[in-house]
Order: structure tokens, then C-alpha cells, then sequence
């Protein structure tokens, strides 16, 4: 079978536009996870093993009483079933102090 020229032409075409688009994507991949153009990734190396820090972010202080008590868990300081009846008793408390209020 055949083609005439003007379906070699389409087939061509389409051909080209995959390329490009697939060249365009391949490109907007490699540019979002290019490192930063600021600060080279020597350089960002040779500083953090310096101050010796890990490269991790330092763990801030839990903001409420459920962060607490999810840190201490992780970190060892209490079993799970300590961590669901200290939440059993938080969610007691704050009944207590907000019970919910239905629409009649």
C-alpha cells in the first residue's frame, strides 16, 4: 500500500511536532530540577560539612499539645497506647470546655 504525498506530508508533520514537544518537555524537566544557578552544589557541600551540619532542618517546637504528644511517641518517650489514651483524655478536655453545639 502506497502513500500519496500529501498523507507523507501529515505523517511528517505530526512526526515533528512530537519531537519538538517531546524536546520541550525533556528540557522544562531538566531546568525544575536543574540545581540552583545561585549557589553551586560544590559549594553547598563543602559549606554544610564545615559546620557539620547533616543537611537536615532542625525540628521545631511543636505548637500544641497533639505535636507534643506525636513527638514524644516518635521519639520513644511514650508507647502508643500512652499516646491514644492521652488523646482520649485531650478530646474529653475539649468537650468539656467547647462542647459542640448542633443547629436545631
Amino acid at each position: 500500500m502506497a502513500l500519496s504525498g500529501e498523507d507523507v506530508t501529515q505523517e511528517v508533520t505530526l512526526m515533528m511536532v512530537l519531537l519538538v514537544a517531546t524536546l520541550g518537555l525533556v528540557v522544562a524537566a531538566a531546568l525544575a530540577f536543574w540545581p540552583s544557578w545561585k549557589q553551586p552544589a560544590e559549594q553547598g557541600r563543602s559549606t554544610r560539612s564545615r559546620s557539620g551540619m547533616s543537611g537536615h532542618a532542625e525540628p521545631r517546637a511543636p505548637l500544641s499539645l497533639e505535636g507534643v504528644l506525636v513527638t514524644q511517641l516518635i521519639a520513644g518517650e511514650i508507647s502508643r497506647p500512652q499516646y491514644l489514651r492521652a488523646l482520649e483524655q485531650l478530646a474529653a478536655r475539649d468537650e468539656q470546655r467547647h462542647p459542640l453545639a448542633l443547629p436545631d
